[in-house]
């Protein structure tokens, strides 16, 4: 359960077009994100599947069978918002409880369900209280107890950790890769930030105006980027890609290099520079060094590196970590 394949699905509001034609195939059990920049047509691609936005053509199957034309609760899936979208009046057992009580379960049923989703997610001991006596990150997980109830064939997540701050992302980036890993169930994750792709996805599919850009493993898209734009949108910091003299020496209109993958040397080296702002993060440090021949670039040194605004530094590209791309945008394989 939980297979879902796009044929040519096309979306227009009105005359224009947000999602041109997509074949996309979401295998059992992965764990698929959606990525790209805002108004990539990510989101709209999900309430697509969801079937909160009708397709404007094409055919979308779940399992096997066509649901293009159904009703999003006849489709089988459950969808975990943005906004946690919890009623304030009702305790955290009785938010988990509330859609098996529409499909009117039995009682007995309900209580065991509930209490296994609470297990599953560790708020056994905030069944009574209501949302408002949560934190962001126990809203966040009622919300998702309350789709695990309902035993879909797929989770669908739109941009569930927005609204948290950074450690309380990660602290529940960690628990939903958890709970997908008990699970085993499909899902599918809408986000905007690129290292919540890399860190959680089975499977990243990269978007970009509506297109799919490049599907693939987050390591198949850091290693073997298609074209410029995922080299660039994948990998933090972003790769440095540089054109002119330097590019043409590796047979390509640009070359791209990854921070991680320039040496830095106070005493000699490939290009010269002069560093700018250094970025200390414990672990690392980024240094932002201006060159002549290859502009502003960014390079990963480990974090206890000393570096002072206005050194004059040399950078060496390992050879064998070169991306290079043609006029085309493409990879250059």
């Amino acid at each position: 359960m939980g297979n879902i394949v796009l044929k040519k699905v096309n979306k227009s509001f009105g005359t224009t077009q947000v999602i041109p034609g997509i074949d996309l195939t979401i295998n059992e059990g992965e764990f698929v994100v959606f990525v790209g920049p805002s108004g990539c047509g990510k989101s709209t691609l999900l309430r697509l599947i969801a079937g909160l936005e009708d397709t404007t053509s094409g055919k979308i199957e779940i399992d096997g069978r066509d649901v293009t034309g159904e009703a999003p609760a006849k489709r089988g899936l459950a969808m975990v918002f943005q906004s946690y979208a919890l009623y304030p009046h009702m305790t955290v057992k009785k938010n988990i409880a509330f859609p098996l009580k529409m499909a009117k379960m039995p009682e007995d049923q309900i209580e065991k369900k509930v209490t296994e989703a609470a297990r599953v997610l560790n708020l056994t001991n905030y069944l009574e209280r209501r949302p408002g006596q949560l934190s962001g990150g126990q809203r966040q997980r009622v919300a998702i107890g309350r789709a695990i109830v309902r035993e879909p064939s797929a989770f669908l997540f739109d941009e569930p950790l927005s609204n948290l701050d950074a450690a309380l992302r990660g602290t529940m980036r960690l628990e939903i890769s958890e709970l997908h890993q008990q699970l085993k169930t499909t899902m599918i994750y809408v986000t905007h930030d690129q290292v919540e792709a890399m860190t959680m996805a089975d499977k990243i599919v990269v978007l970009n105006a509506g297109n799919i850009e490049q599907v693939g493993s987050p390591m198949d898209l850091y290693h073997r980027p298609d074209n410029l734009f995922v080299a660039g949108f994948i990998g933090s910091p972003k790769m440095n890609l540089v054109g002119g003299a330097i590019a043409q020496p590796y047979g390509a209109t640009t070359m791209g290099i990854r921070p991680e993958h320039l040496a830095i040397s106070t005493t000699e080296g490939a290009w010269k520079g002069t560093a700018g702002v250094a970025e200390h993060l414990g672990s690392d440090t980024f240094v932002h060094v201006h060159t002549e021949s290859a502009g502003t670039v960014t390079v990963r040194a480990s974090g206890d590196f000393q570096i002072r605004h206005g050194d004059t530094v040399y950078l060496t590209p390992d050879p064998a970590r070169v991306h290079k791309f043609g006029p085309d945008g493409k990879a250059i394989r």
